[in-house]
């Protein structure tokens, strides 16, 4: 099978893990050996849940004997896609009440910066340096790392940088900017959190020029920060909210979510502005219903936070620097990028998967599934610090 892999599969890096995969559970992966792993990534934070949640199998069982895939995106009434986008509008603070989904993350950056220009008639984008929304051509174009962009240029014009957290930065966003994205907590940068009410400044400078304020929360929202979504701990609600990842409770899935009045734009003068094929398709939309009402109607946002101190308290160590973000999207800092390297690839030998960061190459991404247990998350640090005090030694 590992030389099918190589062979025949598009590979992303020089270097992938290439662990063979039997089977998945709970916060377990299981290899062919059927050596255990605990599961401290969650698919880059998209298994919510775990592996194989009982609730999210049985909404995928269900709609599997009822129908798949019938029509494109939009012309037919698909009940799990309906109640989907309902619920969202329910959770989610007014104007943001309509939702359009689609296949990934990326696709829903896409269809959030088509729908700024869109409603606004402009063209200009603002992004933030060290940003990363996604890898499709728009969305590497508000990607604020030239060394992954200069290979596939001419991108999208227009598009202007800031530095995250940089009030002096604002200046920039004037009555030519259609829309201002960012990652409401920087993700690939090393988890950077706004400070210093940055995010409500940001807002109050998209108001007085007539810009849209879109936040990324692909990787913040869903309880991965201890609230359902990452904005409301910053008091800042955005013109163009975009999720993905742990919506889908490990299926693949994005959304962009507007007011009406902003979203029916896009069906007419053109028509057919933004489509897609599978976008809501309804099995996944099963999925990530189920998903949805599990954080919603357990105690996984509160217990995120209490988890995120559990970890602080037992990851301490001479050579972990400091520890960023929030809930359960943290990200351990230790002194050098080679470090980082010898503990994620010494700790998946030791039955922990851990995995890195784009941009920071200091981090350890810690991004178990919101199900983890006190006890796992005590014997995944316990892991960690074995490492270190190896390399330590």
């Amino acid at each position: 099978m590992i030389s099918d892999f190589y062979k025949y599969q598009a590979q992303t890096t020089p270097h992938p893990l290439a662990m063979e995969i039997s089977h998945a559970e709970g916060c377990y992966i299981y290899d062919n050996n059927q050596k255990p792993y605990l599961d401290f990534v969650a698919g880059v934070s998209a298994c919510s849940l775990g592996h194989k949640h009982p609730k999210v199998v049985d909404a995928i069982t269900a709609q599997l004997d009822r129908y798949l895939h019938v029509m494109v995106y939009g012309e037919y009434i698909q009940e799990p896609t309906v109640a989907l986008t309902k619920l969202l509008a329910s959770l989610l603070p007014k104007p943001l009440e309509m939702t359009y989904l689609t296949n990934s993350g990326t696709e829903a950056i896409e269809g959030a910066l088509k729908l700024a220009k869109r409603v606004t008639g402009r063209s200009e984008i603002i992004a933030a340096n060290h940003a990363y929304h996604g890898n499709t051509m728009g969305s590497m174009s508000v990607m604020g790392y030239e060394e992954r962009k200069q290979p596939f240029r001419p991108l999208i014009p227009d598009v202007r940088f800031i530095n995250f957290n940089s009030v002096e930065d604002l200046q920039y966003i004037t009555n030519k900017t259609a829309g201002v994205i960012l990652e409401t907590i920087q993700g690939g940068a090393g988890f950077i959190e706004p400070t210093n009410g940055y995010l409500q400044k940001v807002r109050q400078r998209c108001h007085e020029v007539g810009a849209l304020l879109i936040l990324d929360e692909i990787q913040p929202g869903f309880g991965r920060t201890g609230k359902l979504f990452g904005f409301e701990h910053y008091n800042c609600i955005p013109d163009i909210l975009v999720t993905g990842k742990g919506l889908g409770g490990g299926m693949p899935i994005g959304a962009f979510t507007a007011s009406s009045e902003h979203m029916n734009q896009l069906k007419d003068q053109p028509k057919l502005g933004h489509i897609t094929t599978f976008g809501g398709h309804p099995v996944i939309a099963a999925a990530a219903l189920a998903t949805v009402k599990e954080i919603v109607e357990s105690h996984l946002m509160e217990e995120a936070l209490q988890k995120e101190q559990l970890i602080r308290e037992h990851l301490q160590h001479p050579l972990i620097s400091e520890i960023r973000g929030r809930g359960l999207m943290l990200a351990a800092m230790t002194t050098s990028a080679d470090i980082t390297n010898e503990v994620i690839l010494k700790c998946q030998e030791q039955g922990l998967i851990l995995f890195w960061l784009l941009f920071e190459p200091k981090a350890i991404r810690i991004t178990p599934p919101l199900t983890i247990s006190n006890e796992e998350i005590i014997k995944g640090c316990d892991i960690i610090k074995s490492v270190l005090n190896s390399i330590s030694a």
